[in-house]
């Protein structure tokens, strides 16, 4: 009995000593990582507080939310919003709005920045380089606001710089920005010109840590410069490549209201709906606040299916995932 005793306490003793070790473990992690913790608290602590808490009033979405009653009292209607927005008649309209503009940047905007990095990385001239990213890095400091300042004075029908232009050379205006059939197109340009730039930065870093090494050899090979692009540096930064077209994939439905707000106006209407703008016009301008919420789960349901499915497929063709 005591031999049985003994031999059935040796893996309780293990499970605590290896419990044990791994607090011990932990903690002596984030004594030797303390600085780097206190770095990244701002990071966490805005996450928390604007990420993981406010989780808890999605709930609105499935309630006749009001404010006087709080979520906790308000009419449960369960599915009730989400059937009035898939029954509605603009439904098609914003899902055709969105898929289109971010579609648009998908194709267009998302390789400029991989196009771009690859040629300010063959530039040899540091100074020119230099000068090259400041130029290009800059418009992401801009406020979308200043962008559809400079847009409104480039491209307006009245007073814009293009139809001044225009005009002197004895050709008619043009309404740019009253234009619906290229309005999308309008929009992808602001978007490739404001954070292409911004976005070369990652690619560069990843490009910086290519092996020069196999440049050279390729070189001595007689490979030119564009199939050294192509053979050497892009397959050598394809995993970044992947894990930022994942993640662009799961931002579809979310085309950016500030932008789609500020170019908007009556002409262009029906092409500039998209799901941003109705989730701010039916719930900060009519009080809708759970049928808004349910709007927003909806985006945020087929932005998690979407990531799920390009992070599985990415791993079943060898890639490296988000996860």
């Amino acid at each position: 009995m005591n031999t049985k005793d003994g031999n059935a306490s040796v893996p309780i003793l293990e499970a605590h000593t290896t419990k044990r070790s791994l607090h011990r473990g932990v903690w002596s992690d984030l004594k030797r990582d303390k600085y780097l913790y206190v770095l990244g608290l701002p990071g966490i602590i805005y996450f928390l507080l604007f990420k993981y808490i406010p989780f808890s009033g999605l709930i609105i979405a499935f309630e006749n939310y009001s404010p006087y009653l709080g979520i906790l009292k308000s009419q449960w209607v369960g599915f009730e919003h989400f059937q009035r927005f898939f029954s509605n008649d603009d439904f098609y309209l914003l899902l055709r709005n969105t898929l289109a503009i971010s579609l648009l940047n998908l194709l267009f905007f998302f390789p400029f920045p991989i196009i771009l990095s690859l040629l300010l990385n063959e530039v040899r001239n540091s100074v020119y380089k230099r000068v090259i990213q400041s130029i290009v890095y800059i418009p992401h400091f801009f406020s979308w606001v200043i962008i559809a300042g400079l847009t409104y004075l480039m491209l307006s029908q009245s007073e814009g710089l293009v139809n001044e232009l225009l005009e002197v050379l004895g050709m008619a205006k043009i309404g740019f920005l009253t234009n619906s059939n290229s309005f999308w197109m309008m929009l992808t340009a602001q978007s490739m010109w404001k954070e292409a730039g911004w976005g070369t930065i990652i690619f560069l870093a990843a490009i910086a840590g290519v092996d020069p090494q196999l440049s050279e050899a390729a070189t001595v090979d007689g490979a030119g410069r564009f199939r050294k692009m192509w053979h050497i540096t892009l397959p050598a930064i394809r995993n970044i490549i992947m894990i930022l077209l994942i993640l662009q994939l799961g931002s579809i439905m979310d085309t950016g209201f500030e932008q789609v707000y500020l170019m908007t106006n009556g002409a262009v209407s029906e092409v500039s709906d998209v799901f941003d703008t109705y989730v701010y016009r039916s719930g900060i301008q009519q009080g809708q606040f759970s049928y808004s919420t349910a709007v927003g789960l909806f985006k945020s349901v087929v932005g998690v299916a979407l990531i799920c499915m390009a992070n599985f497929l990415a791993k079943r063709f060898g890639q490296e995932g988000v996860f």
